[in-house]
């Protein structure tokens, strides 16, 4: 068996500390920079440039024909996507619609509503287990329960409750 599967040499493994620390470093000083909404959740785009960050990192780190700058370089380009990204879809609502999706309802007043499961691929038992999550026992005492952009579920209060917050929920009326 070779002992390189075990450890190569001190150089890589000095590298791989130095390459490490610095790429880190400039990933966070890049993410402080760029703002809260880089490495925000709400959308499929959004977790697609976090795996991204993450993939850049390990490539960084670990490749030899990959050098310090360049991972920087790539940090800062991906940084830099999403910042433009997200800048034309707050400003452009059809831009914003090509992005992300809209929050779904799958019950309301207690009634699951069957077309927005099988559309989001979702199953009854997930709704409930939202809904038991959120602290209650009966779908029926919940008004809505909302696929969120990012695959989350909202639980919305007690039936008759103020229904502010539901107001860009596809599929909900009042």
């Amino acid at each position: 068996m070779d002992g390189t599967m075990f450890f190569d040499s001190g150089t890589v493994l000095v590298r791989t500390v130095v390459v490490g620390t610095l790429a880190y470093l400039a990933l966070v000083a890049l993410l402080r920079l760029a703002g809260k909404r880089t490495l925000s959740k709400w959308n499929a785009f959004d977790l697609v440039v976090t795996v991204a960050f993450g993939s850049t990192l390990a490539t960084a780190l670990l490749s030899k024909d990959t050098s310090l700058a360049q991972g920087v370089v790539a940090f800062a380009l991906l940084v830099g996507l999403q910042w433009v990204i997200t800048r034309l879809s707050v400003r452009y609502g059809v831009f914003q619609r090509w992005v992300k999706a809209e929050p779904r309802l799958l019950s309301l007043r207690g009634q699951l509503r069957h077309d927005a499961l099988r559309a989001e691929r979702v199953s009854e038992s997930e709704v409930r287990a939202a809904v038991r999550a959120h602290g209650s026992t009966a779908l029926e005492d919940i008004e809505a329960v909302v696929l969120e952009t990012d695959g989350t579920f909202s639980v919305i209060g007690q039936r008759g409750s103020s229904a502010s917050a539901m107001s860009d929920v596809q599929g909900y009326c009042q």
